[in-house]
């Protein structure tokens, strides 16, 4: 860990990215493509996932939507967290193992994101659940190179995606909601304790572990007891955030500027909403309502996942893509129309959903498209 990457010009790229550079694999496995078009193609299945899931979500908020199939909403959940969020960081992971075997983790996600937003619903969540099983497998490969704390927080993520997928075949998706947080939530903790190891401190590491744990557990519990084990999911979710919001670096990168502040500003957005969903499963447990509902879904995918894609995008997506993918102003665009759509749809759902509702859903769909349209120029740019 550089220290410089606190204080200094921009931020590093995430050292678990570094796990490649710095220890060396062992045996002789198969190597990673030599070129990045395998890997792009696979960026680009991840895309298609993403377009699937936002056209759901058009079709459940009833406005007009590319593709009107009623089953959609039913599978957007699925097709954008373990689709589309689970293909990138797949990809990202199979990138740092170098190993060719492990790209079979992304693929397996994003066709299985695809077959559910085509309607073959058995098929896609089989798929889902042989993605999740390999995307262990390709954290456990790391494990085994850097038997490190922070890495086996990484490898505990990928035990609630596991379970979700598998229940998913027959619970509810509803019922699943703590399990697929608790993947997204660790896997983003974990990246940014390896970023601010200087700034966080020695204990770090330890009380990740025990976050993690603590999150995994609750996750599980809020199925067998609903009102307890989301209670505890809430808990956790805010220990960690005010851990991050307090200990992690990105206070001082705020003032600054350029890249630093766009990522600094994307992570504590990032940090406040988990905050928000926090406290929706700790003081009321399961959602009573569907405001409530949809403030605990969407303040942890929209407003923290979605927030730390646009924050890393300029430091991960280079070593997938093969190619620098430079911070440039116009990427504030699509964070503020992300950040101001989810705080008008949350005002929404305090008020009784209606147009308000609508209008803000309906912006942070836009953000996601002005998002991807942002980085692939930039991208061509440079």
């Amino acid at each position: 860990m550089n220290p410089s990457t606190l204080d200094h010009p921009e931020p590093a790229a995430p050292t678990s990215l570094g796990h490649r550079a710095a220890i060396p694999a062992r045996g002789r496995p198969s190597p990673a493509p030599r070129t990045a078009a395998p890997r792009v193609a696979l960026l680009a299945l991840g895309g298609v996932c993403m377009l699937a899931g936002l056209d759901a979500a058009l079709v459940a908020l009833g406005v007009w939507a590319p593709v009107t199939a009623l089953y959609l909403p039913d599978v957007h959940g699925m097709v954008m967290v373990l689709g589309f969020m689970g293909t990138l960081i797949a990809l990202e992971r199979a990138q740092a193992l170098r190993q060719a075997w492990a790209y079979l983790a992304p693929a397996l996600l994003a066709c299985g994101g695809i077959a559910l937003a085509l309607g073959a619903h058995l098929l896609g969540q089989l798929l889902l659940i042989q993605g999740c099983v390999l995307f262990a497998l390709v954290y456990l490969a790391l494990w085994r190179r850097a038997p490190l704390p922070l890495v086996a927080v990484q490898v505990l993520s990928t035990i609630p995606a596991l379970l979700a997928a598998l229940l998913w075949l027959s619970v509810d998706v509803a019922a699943l909601l703590p399990l697929l947080e608790a993947f997204l939530l660790l896997t983003i903790a974990a990246e940014r304790a390896e970023l601010a190891q200087l700034s966080l401190g020695p204990r770090a590491a330890p009380r990740l572990v025990a976050l993690a744990s603590w999150l995994v557990l609750a996750a599980s519990a809020s199925l067998l007891w609903p009102a307890v084990g989301t209670r505890a999911f809430g808990l956790g979710m805010v220990a960690v955030a005010v851990w991050l919001l307090r200990d992690d670096v990105v206070r001082r990168m705020i003032r600054t500027d350029g890249l630093r502040r766009y990522n600094a500003a994307a992570l504590l957005a990032g940090y406040v909403w988990l905050i928000v969903a926090g406290l929706v499963w700790l003081v009321g447990g399961v959602p009573a309502s569907d405001g409530l509902y949809d403030v605990a879904v969407h303040a942890v995918f929209l407003g923290f996942g979605m927030s730390m894609i646009m924050a890393h995008a300029p430091l991960i997506f280079p070593a997938v893509l093969g190619r620098p993918l430079p911070y440039r102003p116009s990427m504030w665009l699509p964070l503020g129309l992300l950040h101001g759509g989810l705080l008008l749809r949350v005002l929404g759902d305090a008020f009784g959903r209606g147009l308000p509702w609508q209008i803000g859903s309906v912006v942070t769909v836009v953000s996601l498209l002005v998002f991807a349209a942002t980085a692939f120029a930039s991208a061509v740019r440079a």
